[in-house]
């Protein structure tokens, strides 16, 4: 004859044996399979991309203001290491243009806070603390060096957020906020990665050198192909090409 299945009954002091046995295995079990599951998908997570965005920390810059190919501050490197060129944007999601356009081609003081990734720097610029450095004579910036035509595969992202304010920054989990950069002024830039991983930043513009954010909203996040003219300005590799040409793959 079968025994019968054992029956715990909520007011008794002790549960059958049997029972009892089978809930103290789970009870070790569980936190040690907890413990494992955790461990586990903290491993299969992608290690951030070492970025910064010094958020909350002002530092001060001098430094004369271009409006071209995107508003950037041309910072005199110590010694006679020459000159660098650092692009500049606007609080949140708002480009830098507005701020700086009465300043063009004039030395400055500004404030604003440090984003960098890769070697790459950009400053979110304080609008109000612009000065005009008036006996300071403005940096002369060298012509931009033609680097010849070329296709190039790769992702339209927002260069303020990929490069340190968001993390990550790219993909279509970002799309939305890149779209809401991009139409506020950001810089857009190409991300063309080689076969070891490695970044190449690409800042786009359109075949005369003129802002083309609006034209490419519907292409950001996605893979494309963009053939165009590529230059360097100081450190910036900047592509100029025409939105109406640019492939999505």
């Amino acid at each position: 004859m079968s025994q019968p299945d054992e029956f715990y009954i909520g007011y008794l002091d002790q549960a059958p044996a049997a029972l009892g046995k089978r809930l103290r295995a789970l009870a070790f079990a569980l936190p040690l399979l907890l413990v494992g599951l955790a461990a586990w998908l903290a491993a299969e997570q992608r290690a951030f991309a070492p970025a910064l965005f010094a958020f909350g920390v002002e530092r001060s810059w001098q430094g004369t203001v271009v409006l071209t190919p995107h508003p950037a501050l041309l910072i005199q490197r110590p010694g006679n290491g020459g000159v660098s060129r650092v692009p500049l944007v606007g609080p949140f999601k708002s480009g830098a243009s507005d701020a700086v356009a009465p300043f063009d081609q004039r030395a400055v003081s500004l404030a604003g806070t440090l984003v960098a990734r890769d070697g790459q720097s950009m400053i979110e610029l304080k609008p109000d603390s612009l000065r005009p450095l008036g006996d300071q004579a403005a940096l002369a910036a060298e012509g931009a060096l033609a680097l010849g035509q070329g296709s190039f595969r790769g992702e339209i992202v927002d260069s303020k957020c990929f490069l340190g304010v968001m993390n990550p920054g790219e993909t279509k989990v970002h799309r939305a906020c890149a779209v809401r950069c991009i139409s506020g002024g950001i810089p857009p830039v190409l991300l063309v990665r080689d076969t070891s991983g490695r970044v190449t930043y690409l800042m786009l513009v359109g075949p005369s050198g003129r802002m083309i954010n609006r034209e490419i909203l519907d292409l950001v996040a996605e893979p494309v192909e963009i053939t165009g003219t590529l230059e360097r300005h100081q450190e910036l590799l900047v592509l100029r090409a025409d939105p109406n040409t640019i492939q999505r793959l």
